[in-house]
């Protein structure tokens, strides 16, 4: 199994010299089980550019019709104002099968997020004109679906709306992408008659996360913020650098990809940002590998 990052910054797209050497674009992950099957974590702008790599393949009357699974993490912007741009959308004989979670808010499944953005008022295009079979998948939080031949299970994160992370298992490798995700926090002082209640709720929705994410050989986590950012930002549903790490050194990861980068933080200013969380940890990292995300990065598990 393999993944690639094709877009890495959060909230908003950033594009431009200062965030050349990350990239610009909005959450996006390709994954490739063993056996090909394509998988494809949120949609934000960088679904973009994969949907243009994936068309030029060299065609042939043979060449398979573009088969893409995408699995949403949550509903907000930056991860789904990809999918209307996503071309094999408008080709015949693609499938294209969008899974997410159901949205008590609006009372729909994962068909809001196109319905939405393909109102006449927003897009000229309406899903009647596009060319690919689309199939909607709401899923059940904590059960996992197979698709080829690997296994995406999902968990409940934190944040103001629903947000699933997944876990891709494939042949005995896997990955967690946590999507937005922010560190858990009781809002009660101790001492107060519902701290200790809310205390053991927060354990329960911790654990079941933590379980989620046992032993992954890959960790991608939502680190947008530096611990001193964090304090103003509480509640906007993001995490930070320490937290990422102290993630996946409790739940054992082999490796952290810390990405959703903060889009007013320029490339240097993101480097230094990192260099300083990792400094913090150096002499308790042990065999943890620690990576900024970037566009264009690939890994082999």
């Amino acid at each position: 199994m393999k993944f690639r990052f094709w877009g890495v910054r959060g909230s908003i797209p950033s594009p431009g010299p200062r965030t050349a050497r990350y990239g610009g674009n909005t959450t996006c992950i390709e994954v490739r089980s063993d056996d090909g099957t394509l998988i494809i974590l949120d949609a934000g702008t960088g679904l973009f550019p994969l949907a243009q790599h994936l068309l030029a393949r060299p065609q042939t009357p043979q060449t398979p019709p573009v088969q893409a699974n995408i699995f949403i993490t949550h509903s907000h912007w930056d991860h789904i104002h990809g999918l209307p741009f996503f071309t094999p959308l408008f080709i015949k004989g693609s499938r294209v099968r969008l899974h997410g979670a159901y949205d008590p808010v609006t009372g729909k499944g994962i068909e809001h997020v196109m319905a939405v953005q393909l109102q006449n008022s927003y897009f000229p295009v309406s899903e009647t004109q596009m060319g690919a079979t689309i199939d909607y998948r709401t899923l059940d939080i904590g059960t996992p679906v197979e698709v080829g031949d690997a296994s995406i299970g999902n968990v409940l994160m934190n944040h103001p709306v629903t947000n699933l992370g997944y876990r891709v298992s494939c042949n005995g490798r896997s990955l967690f992408f946590t999507g937005d995700h922010e560190p858990w926090h009781n809002p009660y002082p101790p001492g107060d008659a519902a701290f200790d209640a809310f205390e053991a709720h927060l354990l329960e929705r911790q654990r079941a996360i933590d379980a989620a994410m046992a032993g992954v050989d890959a960790l991608i986590v939502d680190s947008s913020y530096t611990r001193e950012e964090y304090p103003s930002k509480a509640g906007w549903g993001h995490g930070t650098f320490d937290a990422a790490i102290e993630m996946a050194l409790r739940v054992g990861a082999r490796a952290l990809y810390c990405t959703h980068h903060e889009p007013t933080r320029s490339d240097d200013d993101l480097e230094a940002a990192f260099a300083a969380a990792m400094a913090r940890y150096r002499d308790r990292l042990g065999s943890l590998q620690v990576h900024l995300a970037f566009e264009g990065l690939e890994v082999t598990l």
